[in-house]
């Protein structure tokens, strides 16, 4: 459970303190409540043919690339040189190469997409539905228009959502649950499914980037608005989900 660490009046004052500790324990109870929330059974939960599978897929790539231009509003808010250098690192792992692959995230979306038949100019050319849209617009007015560490603790928490280790009861993180899905549906296996395999290790890294940096920078009135970042930005990843899998619910198997 989440503990606020009460330290004895010094001057005068009271002091609150969240240490990293107390964010990652935070972190991980928030996130799982919304994990198990019944948008995101009803999105697992969807029998998946070759077009639902690509639609699924897509939408996704679409959030993952609108997650670069969020991270570069971040860095542009953001006065903390150290924290620049952790986002230059993040992008650097996202767009260019990591231990994983040499060509970017966004190349394993269009790898994984060749197993549904679609080419790459199609992945490219992907409309967002309306409701991947409207969240794509509020995370970006998240990170653009609101304070610094709140836009931090809106990214950083998305990432949880990929982490087996938190999320183990449950089936696991979003890329290990998907890629369940496109196994028992679609016959395919890791092989095929390049971006679900790599984000269900990338990401358990990534989630734990800044939780230093939400002890020395959030808090007191920060860390209100830290917190409050963090539930709108997990509702807006169930919305998401979950409009995508009303979407998907309409493609005739």
């Amino acid at each position: 459970m989440h503990r606020d660490w009460i330290f004895p009046p010094i001057f005068g004052y009271d002091r609150t303190i969240m240490n990293a500790e107390d964010w990652k324990i935070w972190l991980s109870k928030t996130v799982r409540e919304v994990m198990a929330a019944p948008d995101f059974d009803r999105y697992f939960a969807v029998k998946l043919n070759r077009p639902r599978a690509a639609m699924m897929l897509t939408q996704h790539g679409l959030f993952s690339r609108h997650r670069r231009d969020c991270w570069a509003y971040l860095s542009a808010n953001c006065p903390e040189l150290s924290i620049k250098q952790k986002i230059l690192r993040h992008e650097y792992e996202e767009v260019i190469k990591d231990d994983y692959t040499d060509r970017g995230h966004l190349e394993l979306v269009i790898r994984q997409a060749e197993a549904v038949g679609m080419t790459p100019e199609e992945v490219n050319s992907v409309e967002p539905l309306p409701v991947t849209r409207a969240c794509l617009y509020a995370w970006a007015w998240i990170t653009r228009e609101k304070n610094w560490v709140e836009g931090m603790a809106a990214l950083t928490v998305t990432e949880w959502s990929n982490d087996d280790r938190l999320l183990a009861d449950l089936g696991g993180g979003h890329a290990t649950r998907s890629a369940r899905r496109w196994m028992e549906d679609l016959g395919l296996n890791w092989k095929h499914m390049p971006n679900y395999k790599v984000h269900s290790q990338a990401d358990e890294d990534h989630g734990q980037m800044f939780l230093a940096d939400l002890e020395r920078f959030a808090t007191g009135e920060r860390e209100t608005a830290a917190k409050q970042a963090v539930r709108e930005s997990l509702d807006l990843f169930r919305i998401f989900r979950g409009g995508v899998a009303e979407a998907m619910e309409k493609i005739p198997l």
